[in-house]
């Protein structure tokens, strides 16, 4: 994969102050496919003491999300169009790691897809399922 690509998706990741309030960072791209992670804090729990849903959407939107923006021109940028979230299991561990991956890329249109994982001492455990439809737009 070209530099280029990751360096923009990083770019525009760390452009993201939501991703930053919730201490995710990225830790792998490639062509149509972006892992994001992120500690599940005391400030993204759930009243019954696992992490948050809010938290499995939100870095399994964004990795599903850069997955898309990796594999489009550099003239254009992304936002998600719509995407569903299939709660699995509680998010229970240490951290959760988003894999986002393009099922159909397309000019305007890309499907993609993201699970998340529940992390604890190296053993991941399924956690969700999300899947959507990211649209390219004019970029910055």
């Amino acid at each position: 994969m070209d530099d280029q690509i990751e360096r923009r998706v990083r770019e525009s990741f760390a452009k993201q102050t939501m991703m930053q309030t919730l201490g995710a960072e990225i830790i792998d791209v490639q062509s149509g496919l972006v892992k994001v992670a992120a500690p599940v804090l005391p400030g993204a729990m759930q009243q019954q003491g696992f992490g948050h849903a809010g938290l499995t959407f939100s870095i399994g939107d964004s990795a599903a999300g850069y997955a898309a923006l990796s594999m489009l021109p550099p003239e254009v940028d992304v936002v998600t169009s719509e995407i569903k979230i299939n709660l699995l299991a509680p998010a229970r561990g240490d951290r959760l790691i988003a894999t986002g991956r393009v099922v159909k890329p397309g000019r305007r249109l890309c499907v993609v897809t993201a699970e998340v994982h529940a992390e604890t001492d190296g053993a991941a455990k399924l956690i969700a399922i999300l899947q959507g439809t990211i649209v390219s737009v004019p970029g910055a």
